[in-house]
């Protein structure tokens, strides 16, 4: 999957992936009219808008980026509704090209980690398997240590895709935890060296490792230091736009052929109808421009 998606990465000339977090406070007026109209102020109105709401958004971009985000603690809100949302989306985003990445940063040990790990790996029930959640990457904590990664390792390695674990993440109180120093080292540096370690076991054909790593946009120098630390690493990197990263800020992250990150953007993308009057109501078109803006500032 990690040679997968830098194929696609480079035949788009494009390293963004859409956040798809929607709230109902996102949504457009007409369509939450529409929905509350049919089935009431309910947890069913709003799976269904979010459906509509996200297929709109995919049908925008899919042919020039390569890759969605879901959020899943968005959809779980909502209950068995915004689940159904949630892997209906997927479900879209796959049938039109896009690489899948499920947003639900889980982390545990042991039997738990195993169960969790089915998000990728997939269930199999008396002889039969099914792939129940179709993401073709997610994202782990890795506080547990390796007793909490090696099922997804071992997952990545069995069906072909991807995790991404969290190393430097943009929210700016990261760094009560993860900018601790310990032995002259800080603990996301220490992560970051135990995701490289791990990696090892997961490589693709492209140089990168099927295991990746969350370094948010917000935090330019240690994200250029890390790129030193993790040559091998495929970044995941969230923080750009509505937090403050731009493409400038990237530079560093990026390999010398100008590969090795997908850069997330959501409410830039998703919401960009609320910030520019001439789109109206209209959120994949406006969406489809913030695409593009994005598309273009990353190219350094």
């Amino acid at each position: 999957m990690i040679d997968t998606l830098l194929k696609k990465i480079d035949a788009m000339k494009n390293p963004t992936v859409v956040g798809l977090d929607p709230t109902l406070e996102m949504i457009p007026e007409p369509l939450q009219a529409e929905m509350f109209e049919k089935y009431g102020k309910t947890p069913d109105a709003v799976g269904s808008m979010f459906i509509k709401f996200n297929k709109e958004i995919i049908d925008s971009v899919a042919d020039i980026v390569p890759a969605v985000k879901p959020q899943i603690a968005m959809y779980e809100k909502y209950g068995v509704e915004g689940i159904r949302a949630y892997l209906e989306t997927i479900e879209y985003a796959r049938e039109k090209g896009m690489t899948v990445i499920g947003d639900i940063k889980r982390g545990d040990i042991s039997s738990t980690a195993a169960a969790y790990a089915a998000h990728i790996e997939g269930t199999e029930i008396a002889g039969e398997e099914f792939d129940l959640w179709k993401e073709d990457w997610i994202t782990i904590n890795p506080y547990l240590g390796i007793d909490g990664i090696q099922p997804f390792i071992d997952a990545c390695n069995k069906k072909d895709k991807g995790v991404f674990v969290l190393v430097k993440t943009s929210n700016p109180s990261s760094s009560q935890i993860q900018d601790i120093v310990v032995k002259d080292k800080t603990i996301y540096e220490m992560v970051a060296e135990l995701v490289k370690e791990w990696g090892t076991q997961s490589m693709g054909t492209m140089g990168y490792s099927r295991i990746g790593a969350v370094v948010g946009a917000t935090h330019k120098e240690q994200g250029a230091h890390l790129r030193k630390i993790m040559p091998h690493t495929f970044f995941l990197v969230p923080g750009y736009g509505a937090q403050g990263g731009t493409g400038a800020d990237l530079k560093g992250f990026f390999d010398k052929d100008g590969r090795g990150c997908i850069v997330n953007s959501s409410r830039g993308i998703t919401a960009a109808y609320k910030k520019n009057n001439k789109y109206g109501e209209r959120a994949g078109e406006a969406a489809r421009a913030a695409a593009l803006a994005m598309k273009a500032d990353l190219q350094y």
